[in-house]
């Protein structure tokens, strides 16, 4: 079994050389690290290069992330596939614990991710809490009535090249990034194995693309990027003889807090044409009694900032969305 490690990165430079190094130190005898810079400005071609032939790397003119992706992929050789985001960290264990639970069947296997702030100290919190524990069955019964499973972003994911193969190379329907498609399909084609463990760390370092408060509009975005990904998964199942239903996608508790938020912060960018706040209101009561996958003190007090956030005059409600959605 080979392990390929792909890093695309943008303007990283001063991260860059430690998601190189930790890849590098990954416990694993097959092993490839392939790092593509998406014409970065700053000096990531300088770091990158000082790792020499101890990497394969490729410079390319900007495209987005899902770009660098896909030359990354189609320069990869390995039978399980890692896309390490350039600002996060992999543990040395990662290919060991993956191989460990692999099979035939196996489209990604996902871990937990452990915060560490910008200077890779450890914050003390780990992400996904995967309770209960997901197991393949219940991850497509979950994916399949709300659109929506316990998964962490990019690097907390090992992806079987059979699965990706199916789906790459990614197209404009999937948006800039990559993971938002090879998140929305794996479980349609194919195992997605959970391991309750961190096994890669993830850098908060107030510039990540998922620190949503520096750009209000960013909400209406992953708004957007979630209707996407749900059509693109759609349109995966149905090319393999599965039926998904569109409105799945308002039974996300996920997706509903971005839905508050950026029916709250401008209503005139929110991207879903059916929704409201009070459809939005609507679908609280709903996802509180009915969601499956957190546990009900969870639901209630997701539910709770809901329905307050949704009623709320819109100087409360902004402070209850930072309050929400900010980085610690």
């Amino acid at each position: 079994m080979k392990f390929s490690i792909v890093i695309p990165n943008y303007n990283y430079g001063r991260f860059i050389g430690k998601a190189i190094a930790s890849a590098l130190a990954v416990e694993w005898p097959d092993l490839e690290v392939i790092v593509v810079d998406d014409g970065s400005t700053d000096n990531s071609r300088e770091v990158i290069e000082s790792f020499g032939a101890k990497v394969i790397a490729i410079f390319q003119p900007n495209g987005t992330q899902r770009v660098a992706c896909n030359t990354g992929f189609a320069r990869s050789t390995g039978d399980a596939v890692i896309f390490l985001d350039s600002d996060d960290v992999l543990m040395p264990s990662v290919a060991r614990e993956v191989a460990a639970v692999w099979s035939d069947r196996v489209s990604k296997v996902q871990f937990q991710m452990m915060r560490i702030d910008r200077e890779g100290r450890p914050t003390g919190r780990v992400f996904p809490l995967y309770m209960p524990m997901p197991t393949p069955d219940l991850i497509r019964a979950w994916v399949t009535e709300t659109s929506a499973y316990p998964t962490p972003p990019g690097s907390g994911n090992v992806y079987s090249r059979k699965f990706l193969e199916k789906i790459f190379p990614l197209d404009e329907l999937c948006g800039p990034a990559a993971d938002s498609a090879c998140l929305s399909v794996a479980p349609f084609l194919g195992d997605v194995v959970t391991i309750r463990k961190p096994l890669v760390q993830y850098r908060s370092h107030g510039l990540n693309d998922s620190n949503l408060l520096t750009n209000y509009a960013r909400f209406s975005r992953e708004v957007a990027r979630a209707q996407a990904r749900w059509k693109f998964a759609c349109k995966t199942a149905q090319d393999s003889g599965l039926s998904l239903s569109e409105t799945s996608l308002f039974k996300s508790l996920h997706l509903l807090q971005l839905r508050v938020a950026s029916l709250r912060v401008d209503p005139t960018l929110h991207p879903l044409v059916d929704d409201s706040r009070l459809r939005a209101m609507c679908d609280t009561v709903q996802v509180m009694w009915s969601f499956p996958i957190a546990s009900i003190y969870r639901r209630l007090i997701i539910g709770g900032w809901a329905l307050l956030t949704l009623a709320a005059p819109k100087p409360l409600a902004m402070r209850l969305i930072a309050l929400r959605f900010a980085q610690r």
